[in-house]
């Protein structure tokens, strides 16, 4: 049985295959070997491949939100940043006649936040 040593070209072929987001079986078919010799020997590269491309994209949509280039990217980041929701309210019933509608904390729709703060370019 031979030791298995990886080149340093596998290693960035790992990780950047893991960042794409490739299943680690197929990573392994790739090079050649077992998916459990992948596991061991490039655990580094499949972990921080998915960290660094996620956090790459993450710096690249709060560029496009913050810099008033695309109105896309600063809904998604307040969606899933945030908190912002299509709609803010909670019904409840007290007793069978009595009904109540509670609205939440006033937040603005995504209509006025475009209205208020998007460059008028854009809308």
């Amino acid at each position: 049985m031979h030791r298995y040593d990886p080149t340093p070209d596998q290693r960035r072929t790992v990780k950047t295959m893991a960042g794409f987001g490739v299943p680690h079986v197929d990573i392994a078919t790739f090079l050649g070997i077992d998916a459990k010799t992948l596991r061991k020997h490039f655990r580094e590269e499949l972990d921080r491949g998915t960290t660094e491309a996620n956090a790459k994209v993450a710096q690249s949509l709060f560029q496009m939100a913050t810099q008033g280039k695309n109105v896309a990217a600063a809904i998604f980041w307040m969606k899933a940043r945030g908190g912002w929701r299509e709609k803010h309210e909670v019904e409840a019933t007290v007793k069978a006649e009595q009904r109540y509608v509670i609205s939440a904390p006033p937040r603005l729709s995504e209509k006025e936040w475009l209205e208020t703060y998007a460059p008028k370019h854009l809308g």
